[in-house]
């Protein structure tokens, strides 16, 4: 009898080891964005929505205020415009900018308010940067002000934003 009991309790210790915990994301690692973009709010009608793809170029928007798509939508681009955008942020510098272009850091620079911000997150070859910008910034390179225009672009964020 004893060990039956032990066989049972052997048996579902295995079976509760071997299944997921139920706040795990069943999200394979292809599937993870590599780059994500958000735009966050002003003092006036700027678009609020944030936009990421992954590796393979699934588009997962979300509209907040602001656009002409409000909530969830999804697109595609082809893989190959986002391993050149991944190219692109890379030999742009995106690597090598400060995390934080936000008031009081020092890299901010001259200041004014009620600008909107972008916040990016890039993953390459192992390596992940997030940039917190907020144009109020002076001290923002402009190379990355591109880099986030080229993000909106490639992404085709106007076709859910109408900007």
């Amino acid at each position: 009898m004893t060990a039956g009991i032990l066989l049972g309790l052997t048996s579902c210790a295995r079976n509760g080891a071997e299944s997921k915990p139920a706040n795990q994301s069943s999200q394979s690692v292809t599937s993870a964005p590599v780059i994500t973009f958000e735009r966050t709010a002003c003092f006036g009608s700027c678009p609020v929505y944030t936009i990421s793809v992954s590796p393979s170029g699934e588009v997962q928007y979300e509209g907040r205020a602001h656009v002409r798509q409000l909530g969830a939508a999804t697109g595609k681009v082809p893989r190959e415009r986002v391993d050149s955008l991944l190219s692109e942020l890379d030999r742009g510098g995106y690597f090598t900018f400060a995390e934080r272009y936000t008031s009081p850091e020092p890299a901010c620079g001259r200041y004014v308010t009620d600008s909107p911000t972008v916040i990016t997150s890039v993953t390459l070859r192992g390596r992940t940067r997030r940039i917190t910008h907020d144009y109020g910034c002076g001290g923002a390179p402009g190379a990355l002000v591109v880099l986030e225009h080229r993000i909106d672009e490639v992404l085709n964020s106007d076709r859910w934003t109408g900007r």
